[in-house]
């Protein structure tokens, strides 16, 4: 009996467990199976906390007081896993980094393909571009800037290209010129983004059908085959130009099946906000890509004078430069009253502004106005004001017990109609249907995803949800684990999602959690209205701490190492 091969088979198993049980049944602590467990039990840990290496130095001391055995059989273990071609050993600079096997080839494989497909011949450039350009702006009557269109050549002048900015520095406007001057060419244009609300966003913008990436691969469970040497097939993406929007939000392996699927002569353009948080899997694809200076980027930094009058876009840039909160005295008479603060560090006041304003549809200055896609923002699942307890008392105050509504009881959760969820976990497997004009239907939701509870069937025991895409999907009983209320999620959550209007509450919590970043993305979710409620002096250390935590990744160092840089 082997209790140490469960961390080869299960995903996210407790090793010490693992361990005792192998310790009573008496294998020797210095066995080359326990301790190499170990070492991918640690960087699975790793990969959890977004990193794809860890320094070897650190991995050892790590193992050393884990297992409380000597250095030198753990220098062993990993000279034994690296011949079995389970981790990998890169040198940088002379520091030893050690990664799981396929978390190297995957930053190695994107790094060669980005770098194949930047160098394979330019195809798909349409010649007189400034030209075309130039009718477009007579055609729609805009008038783009000389970055806007700096970034349209430079994505006609390179196969690969990325094009990064905050708010309202035009990056849909560039976005929709790329689409009209390529389709005016008959070449096809596809678009994604990392999560179904991103996809349905972009598809707003600009009136073109848009993907998760997650569907456009039709691929499937990914980021649980940290231990599995399985590499997935993805078919080829039949395109000319691909657009990936909210590219901050995008891991090494999903980047890694992506670029799979591109062939030669495919424009690839990467879009996104560097200074957004990173993704919730392991690396940071943008920010690496555009550290290494070896793919092509353009970065906007004017806000257009439109976006210059919203003053949720005013704070968003502030924030992101280390300032403040803008003062309404400092403002002209044409900006748009979108943005509001509550300086209040007391919990349970913050609680009740928050449950004032949602009930009463945040009815600001004009009566009329309501806001149906209100959205609370925080940056904690615990205490009075985290995602827990605030939508226990949300769903009290806006969605009531009724006797024209069906609930269900789930542990200590009260599903009822009408009720906002959130899907928690990826479920690949799962029927949806689109029963609209074009009826489609697939499998498939995940992490994120958002929606309403429609019916709740007591005979078939099912729960029918509409997610925000249009997806219908029914659960059964057994699946409601998979869902949670989301009248109030993290601002992690958040990314890659746009409201109408959103409540963002900032409670003294973990040093840890109060980053610019964190800020700056919870900023960046209203459209209409934003209104932000929290302490002075917690805002204050949020605006001046930088300190994102670092992730070990190593894309950088490959795209400016690879053999194909020198030809």
């Amino acid at each position: 009996m082997d209790p140490y091969i469960l961390i080869d088979i299960t995903y996210g198993v407790d090793f010490k467990k693992i361990d005792k049980m192998a310790m009573e049944i008496g294998i020797d602590t210095c066995s080359n199976k326990r301790i190499e467990s170990a070492i991918k039990y640690a960087l699975n840990i790793s990969g959890n906390n977004g990193h794809t290496c860890v320094l070897k130095e650190n991995l050892i001391k790590f193992i050393e007081e884990l297992l409380r055995i000597d250095k030198k059989y753990i220098e062993d273990s990993i000279i034994n896993l690296k011949a079995k071609k389970q981790i990998v050993l890169e040198k940088r600079e002379e520091i030893d980094w050690i990664y799981l096997y396929q978390e190297y080839k995957a930053e190695e494989n994107i790094a060669e393909k980005l770098l194949t497909l930047l160098k394979s011949k330019n195809v798909k450039k349409i010649d007189n571009i400034k030209e075309k350009l130039e009718k477009q702006e007579k055609q729609y009557n805009i008038q783009l800037s000389e970055k806007q269109k700096e970034a349209i050549e430079l994505v006609n002048n390179n196969n690969v290209c990325v094009i990064t900015g905050g708010p309202g520095t035009g990056k849909t406007t560039i976005i929709k010129n790329i689409i009209d001057i390529y389709k005016t060419k008959k070449l096809k244009v596809i678009l994604c983004a990392p999560t179904g609300r991103a996809a349905k966003r972009m598809k707003e913008a600009t009136n073109e059908d848009a993907k998760t990436i997650h569907r456009l691969l039709e691929i499937g469970k990914i980021e649980e085959d940290r231990n599995s040497m399985v590499e997935y097939e993805v078919a080829p993406i039949d395109a000319d130009i691909i657009i990936i929007d909210e590219m901050s939000m995008v891991d090494t392996y999903i980047m890694n099946y992506l670029v799979k699927a591109i062939y030669r002569g495919t424009k690839l353009i990467l879009v996104g906000d560097e200074n957004q948080l990173p993704s919730v899997g392991p690396g940071t694809v943008l920010k690496d890509i555009i550290d290494s200076k070896k793919i092509p980027t353009i970065c906007l930094n004017k806000i257009f004078r439109q976006a210059a009058k919203s003053q949720i876009i005013l704070n968003a840039h502030n924030v992101n430069n280390g300032k403040g909160f803008v003062k309404k005295e400092d403002l002209g008479s044409d900006i748009k009253e979108d943005f509001f603060y509550i300086n209040e560090s007391n919990q349970e006041k913050i609680l009740k502004h928050v449950l004032t304003l949602t009930k009463n549809k945040l009815k600001m200055s004009d009566s009329e106005k309501f806001y149906d896609n209100i959205q609370v923002l925080t940056p904690t699942k615990k205490g009075l004001v985290g995602t827990k307890e605030m939508n226990k008392k949300l769903q009290e105050v806006l969605n009531p017990p009724s006797e024209n509504k069906k609930e269900k009881k789930y542990g200590d959760v009260i599903f009822r109609e009408g009720d906002k969820i959130m899907q928690i976990k990826n479920n690949y497997d799962i029927f949806w249907e689109k029963r609209q004009e074009n009826y489609e239907s697939g499998t498939g939701i995940f992490n994120g995803e958002m929606g309403i509870i429609k019916n709740i069937d007591e005979e078939s025991k099912q729960v029918k949800i509409l997610f925000d895409d249009d997806k219908i999907v029914w659960y059964t009983y057994s699946d409601l684990e998979q869902i949670e209320h989301s009248y109030s999620i993290t601002i992690h959550k958040s990314q890659g999602s746009e409201f109408d209007a959103a409540i963002i509450v900032i409670p003294k919590a973990y040093q840890m959690l109060l980053t610019r970043n964190l800020l700056y993305t919870g900023l960046t979710r209203a459209k209409k209205m934003l209104i932000v409620i929290g302490g002075e002096e917690t805002i204050n250390f949020m605006i001046e701490n930088v300190k994102i935590k670092h992730r070990n990744t190593g894309l950088d160092f490959k795209l400016q190492n690879n053999l194909l840089n020198n030809f």
